[in-house]
């Protein structure tokens, strides 16, 4: 599973002209999940996710979690996440989970995040979405599960 995590003052995604997920201060994660993840990688990216330690304190450093500053995310499925780009000029999306269970995973990595208290909004899955976003600082952290120890 792989997730692109963008720290934002605010967010917001669009389906067919219309509004469907919007956030304040917080996170925008793109989530992509690959064939081979599982709950245990839903758990592992949620985890890292919540306690990744991006926000400022009252000196200004980034040493605040997302829950420590009550903020919100809003999470967009993406499977091009997953793209191979090893060979040629079109990306191979092989990797990518097929979408029953891709949709599950990211359901799931949502529902986790929730039980945490984190108000969530998300995109439609499979949807042509429009993604709108105010970076913060700005900072985007990549986390990716197969690099958990």
């Amino acid at each position: 599973m792989r997730a692109i995590l963008q720290r934002v003052s605010r967010g917001e995604v669009t389906v067919e002209g219309r509004v469907i997920g919007e956030v304040g201060p917080g996170f925008v994660v793109l989530l992509g999940v690959a064939r081979d993840d599982t709950d245990a990688d839903a758990a592992f990216i949620a985890d890292r996710t919540l306690g990744m330690r991006v926000f400022a304190d009252s000196t200004g450093k980034m040493n605040l979690a997302l829950g420590a500053v009550s903020g919100e995310m809003l999470v967009v499925s993406q499977f091009t996440l997953l793209a191979d780009t090893e060979s040629g000029r079109r990306p191979s999306f092989i990797h990518a989970a097929a979408p029953p269970e891709a949709r599950r995973l990211y359901e799931h990595f949502v529902s986790l995040v929730r039980e945490r208290g984190v108000k969530v909004e998300t995109g439609e899955f499979g949807a042509t979405m429009e993604v709108e976003l105010v970076n913060d600082g700005p900072v985007t952290i990549i986390l990716d599960s197969r690099n958990r120890k």
